[in-house]
């Protein structure tokens, strides 16, 4: 019996034809993406004011003076050092405005 003979030529067509449909269907328009919101808060500005505070060993503060007041600040420091059992300092103390 004989083969069939195969005809290359023909079968090259079908697969480029097909390979054809394969590009048209994957060139289809593709869609954007949306760009993607800030979630990031806005910033809130904040008011700060300086103060001197002194403080006890263990950072606890015992009185707050304006920050004019320095002098007045380490007396008191000075005081409580001298009549208590810890020793008290002057620290910068920022508090926030409330408006």
């Amino acid at each position: 019996m004989a083969r069939k003979v195969v005809n290359r030529k023909v079968l090259r067509e079908q697969v480029e034809a097909a390979e054809a449909t394969e590009k048209a269907a994957k060139k289809a328009p593709k869609k954007k993406k949306a760009k993607r919101k800030s979630r990031a808060k806005e910033p809130v500005d904040v008011r700060l004011r300086l103060f001197w505070g002194v403080f006890n060993q263990s950072l606890k503060r015992v009185a707050l003076y304006e920050f004019n007041q320095k002098k007045q600040a380490e007396k008191k420091a000075e005081a409580l050092s001298a009549s208590g059992k810890s020793p008290h300092f002057v620290k910068k103390v920022k508090e926030v405005i409330e408006e």
